[in-house]
């Protein structure tokens, strides 16, 4: 087992470049899948974190194709507050705005009482006040720092100008990254009067679900229900941004598996004379195509160590890059893992199945002719 073990190594050693190139294409797989599917969902995490916010539920639209287009009026906020099965239901309109060199900024519009603004760390200026001064914004810190704006600071939002009233620390990135108003100020940026994006929902008891989903049936048809879970299984563009991740990784591992086959065919078609005297000296067709597996799941096994090394030192950078900071919050699940490097084994070994039929079927007595 150690000779065959060696011999791997050695045919391996006799092609350095080749061997390399395919280890570089495994890594890379490694590397884009890791990151691209463990930052896809971090942000997937990160959203549905805001819509869960101390809330087992949230009710929008229904049949819409994105929460910002979902429009709850307040009129049905105030009916839902009047039922005793409810603790807590905090509305929330989610809107784009945009600033001087940043086009695209996240905002909140709520209400004082929501636990985004009361649980909130403030760096600066009084929660107490959130929304009984007018014309005034509240920034996440992250947005404080790329808008550089201060307390008491005017700044240029759309078309109007707004005063900063405070500046707050979430641990979510992209409500960090965002500003806040206050709902009827919100409700009048965005020409939205008397309607929100949502409302987060928060049971007396747990067990009173299936109560407020058929109370939100008779009462409210526009309207759906779904619990954090369900909501979290069936939106839409959470399942596009998954299947991307997937898709663009794996993808990156059927170029690494094309360098794989590529090293394995061309080492076996340069050393077919030594193919046939292995089998000259009692080497079967199994053992022949067992050292080109052999051979593959080296270049794997290698390939996928140095992939993740690549990727979780790329994530971390990321991660402590100021640009990006809160943004970046990647998820690395034993699944994950698993996956990946299930998935770089079985694409090195797909390489590999010809380039080791191939060797298996050399015949000892034409082999030694071969030029």
């Amino acid at each position: 087992m150690r000779a065959f073990a060696r011999l791997v190594f050695v045919n391996l050693l006799r092609h350095k470049i080749r061997s390399l190139i395919s280890i570089a294409g495994i890594s890379f797989g490694v590397a884009a899948m890791l990151a691209i599917v463990s930052i896809a969902l971090g942000a997937i995490g990160m959203f549905q974190n805001i819509l869960a916010n101390e809330s087992q539920y949230v009710i929008f639209e229904k049949d819409v194709s994105d929460l910002f287009f979902s429009s709850v009026t307040m009129e049905q906020i105030r009916d839902l507050r009047k039922m005793p099965i409810l603790d807590r239901v905090d509305p929330m309109l989610v809107g784009i705005v945009s600033s001087p060199n940043h086009p695209i900024v996240t905002c909140f519009g709520l209400e004082a009482g929501d636990p985004r603004v009361q649980k909130a760390h403030w760096l600066s200026g009084d929660r107490s006040q959130f929304g009984k001064e007018d014309n005034t914004v509240y920034l996440g810190s992250r947005a404080a720092g790329f808008l550089k704006a201060s307390p008491g600071q005017v700044i240029p939002i759309g078309k109007g100008s707004f005063r900063v009233g405070g500046i707050f620390q979430t641990a979510n990135g992209f409500e960090d990254g965002g500003v806040f108003m206050p709902l009827p100020l919100a409700q009048a940026f965005f020409h939205r009067d008397d309607l929100v994006s949502i409302a987060a929902i928060k049971l007396k008891h747990e067990h009173d679900g299936a109560a407020l989903k058929a109370a939100v049936v008779s009462q409210f048809p526009g309207l759906i229900a779904l619990e954090n879970r369900e909501f979290n299984e069936s939106y839409s563009q959470f399942r596009i941004l998954n299947a991307m991740s997937w898709a663009i990784g794996i993808t990156s591992f059927l170029l690494g598996g094309m360098g794989v086959a590529n090293t394995m065919l061309m080492s076996v078609f340069s050393r077919v004379r030594e193919i046939a005297i292995l089998r000259v000296c009692g080497f079967s067709k199994s053992q022949v195509a067992g050292l080109v597996f052999g051979e593959a799941a080296v270049v794997a096994g290698l390939g996928t160590a140095g992939g993740f090394a690549v990727g979780l030192t790329a994530l971390k950078a990321m991660n402590a890059a100021p640009q990006l900071q809160g943004y970046i919050q990647a998820v690395i699940r034993p699944d994950i893992v698993a996956a990946i490097i299930a998935i770089a084994f079985i694409t090195a070994f797909a390489g590999a199945l010809y380039p080791a039929w191939f060797a298996s079927t050399i015949q000892p007595v034409d082999a030694l002719r071969f030029e």
